[in-house]
């Protein structure tokens, strides 16, 4: 018998003590080693510090979420999230540069290194994770396919649409969702495909459509940029489930893992009461969580490779979840609903920091 089959065997017979106290057996090394290279290997967290920002694929315009300001400034739920990455990484959350993506070109930006992370309300599905191998890290958003009609039409339905022509976007899950509940439904519609969502708003506006299909949150921005938002109906049906995540690519775990806890932190700051106020003061605090958070114990940063105020960084510089859905969402007249914690009746529920 050779010496690395006895060793093998040996190991089976004494599985709970000697071999986790001797050397691995030589053949096991190389491939284990190999592991390790791959699971901490950091190409895009190498190359955001190497330039000294974070490159952010964003939507073309969507309110609440990733838009530019009268100024030119990105703001919205979604740009929060790529400014709180930075603040994570680079100690400053203004280090992001933006790209503005359309449904069809945000997975090939993302695929081909253009961007470092995708935040712009992108629904995670299974063909998204395991097709396209892009990885979502974390939910921050939950939604779901709408519509928004004439208020003249009368429309009180969805089912009230049979036969209507409606405005859509190629390569979004809207399109796959009105599909499909016409089909499931029996009923018939004519799709008037648009690219661009400020386009196919403008042809919705014009006349062109009975309806436009968006996720229903976006059509609270769509119905506020109308002539006249009176005139127009966001249905209160939703037919579909939306769980927004930012997109990474899955060649960087500990990217990957910065993008999680960047997301969690803003969620377990609004639960530990932390705002962009009040956080300065929590470096006083003897509670243990708000120790852990603002980097005073057990060192949480210097898992992630991060300074120890990392999540300190985050809230001051960017401030909680409720700080920028108050700041972005809710002047649009978009409830948080399913989006409030979940000690408040929501589902957003985060791991703690310890």
């Amino acid at each position: 018998m050779s010496v690395n089959r006895y060793v093998i065997l040996w190991c089976a017979t004494l599985l709970l003590g000697g071999c986790a106290r001797g050397e691995m057996a030589p053949e096991a090394a190389p491939a284990a080693q190999s592991q390790m290279t791959r699971a901490t290997a950091t190409p895009t967290l190498d190359g955001v510090r190497r330039k000294g920002f974070v490159q952010c694929g964003v939507s073309t315009g969507i309110g609440g979420f990733s838009a530019p300001d009268a100024k030119g400034l990105w703001q919205g739920l979604d740009v929060d999230v790529c400014r709180a990455v930075a603040a994570a990484v680079l100690g400053d959350a203004t280090k992001v540069r933006f790209t503005p993506l359309t449904a069809a070109q945000r997975f090939t930006a993302l695929q081909t290194g253009e961007i470092d992370v995708l935040s712009r309300v992108t629904s995670i599905t299974f063909q998204r994770d395991i097709q396209l191998g892009i990885e979502f890290p974390a939910t921050y958003w939950y939604d779901g396919t709408g519509f928004i009609v004439p208020k003249k039409l009368n429309v009180k339905s969805v089912k009230d649409l049979d036969g209507a022509t409606i405005c859509i976007q190629p390569g979004t899950t809207n399109e796959i969702d009105v599909a499909d509940y016409f089909r499931r439904h029996r009923l018939k519609f004519t799709p008037v495909v648009i690219e661009r969502l400020e386009e196919a708003t403008n042809a919705y506006f014009a006349g062109r459509c009975d309806a436009l299909s968006q996720d229903q949150s976006a059509l609270a921005a769509v119905r506020a940029r109308a002539p006249n938002p009176a005139d127009h109906v966001v249905l209160s049906e939703v037919i579909s489930k939306a769980p927004y995540g930012p997109g990474v690519m899955p060649n960087d775990l500990r990217w990957m893992e910065i993008v999680r806890w960047s997301i969690f932190a803003m969620v377990d700051a609004e639960e530990l009461g932390l705002s962009s106020r009040t956080i300065d003061e929590a470096l006083a605090s003897d509670d243990p969580s708000v120790q852990r958070f603002v980097g005073k114990t057990d060192g949480f940063g210097a898992m992630l490779g991060l300074g120890s105020d990392w999540a300190f960084r985050i809230v001051k510089q960017v401030g909680n979840y409720g700080e920028s859905f108050e700041r972005n969402i809710k002047p649009l007249g978009i409830e948080r609903g399913l989006n409030r914690l979940w000690k408040d009746g929501g589902v957003l529920y985060v791991p703690d920091l310890r």
